[in-house]
């Protein structure tokens, strides 16, 4: 099978089982700090997931957020978070999706994301354009921070990392939100709603489905510190290509 289409397909069974299990008992848990949480529908969520990975790609390696590495035999490998925004979803709170990328030999080829709150899928295939609920989507035009809606995360424990930059950026752009899905934020900068978007300490199964779509759709991605984007990276700046430099600027002040 195709992977994009395999990413599409699964991620929108993936969503359909998040959706419906929303309003039932979600067995959560802390993980690590404070905010960091997990359910049984991430759980369930994640194994529905590799089930139709491994069925059509046997020998593909599998990074998942909350079984770590599934070891493979190819140069393929797919990086998944079954449920990202899970504090959002344990509240009921809809910014929340499921992202599933495709990588081969280090590179990611194809991403897609999806929110089942709100029946959105964003996905990408490198070379091919962007495309939102199956319709070529594409970044801003607005070019001046001062006109920006621009957006971040950080974890409640580790405020202090990202504190400053908030209030910073809530004086240069036009208003700051932060959501609390860092992929649903890419995905989010990727089809025009926010300029730029920007977190610290992301893992790969945050940001591989996300920074595909972003330059899909005509966005430019890097770390914060303006070096070259790598998904295991950490520090993760996703914008519409015309704020970047106003955001890295914003970003390094002391």
């Amino acid at each position: 099978m195709d992977p994009l289409q395999l990413a599409i397909s699964t991620a929108r069974e993936a969503g359909a089982l998040l959706l419906a299990r929303v309003d039932g008992p979600l067995e959560t848990r802390q993980k690590g700090a404070r905010g960091d949480l997990v359910t049984a529908s991430d759980r369930a969520s994640e194994e529905l997931i590799v089930a139709r990975l491994r069925g059509a790609f046997p020998n593909s390696a599998i990074l998942g957020e909350e079984e770590g590495v599934r070891p493979g035999t190819s140069d393929e490998r797919w990086i998944v978070d079954p449920l990202d925004g899970t504090t959002n979803y344990a509240h009921g709170y809809p910014m929340y999706c499921v992202s599933i990328a495709y990588e081969r030999a280090g590179e990611v080829l194809a991403g897609a994301i999806y929110a089942p709150a709100f029946d959105e899928m964003f996905a990408a295939e490198k070379g091919a354009g962007a495309t939102r609920n199956g319709a070529p989507m594409a970044v801003s035009h607005n070019a001046t921070l001062n006109d920006a809606l621009v957006c971040t995360g950080f974890v409640p424990a580790r405020y202090e990392r990202n504190g400053e930059n908030f209030a910073r950026l809530s004086h240069l752009a036009q208003a700051v939100r932060r959501d609390g899905s860092a992929a649903l934020d890419a995905a989010y900068v990727a089809c025009g709603r926010f300029e730029a978007f920007w977190e610290f300490d992301l893992k790969a199964w945050d940001v591989a489905a996300g920074g595909l779509i972003v330059r899909e759709a005509g966005g430019r991605v890097s770390a914060i510190d303006g070096s070259t984007y790598a998904v295991e990276g950490g520090s993760f700046l996703a914008t519409n290509g015309l704020v970047h430099d106003e955001m890295l600027a914003a970003l390094a002040a002391p």
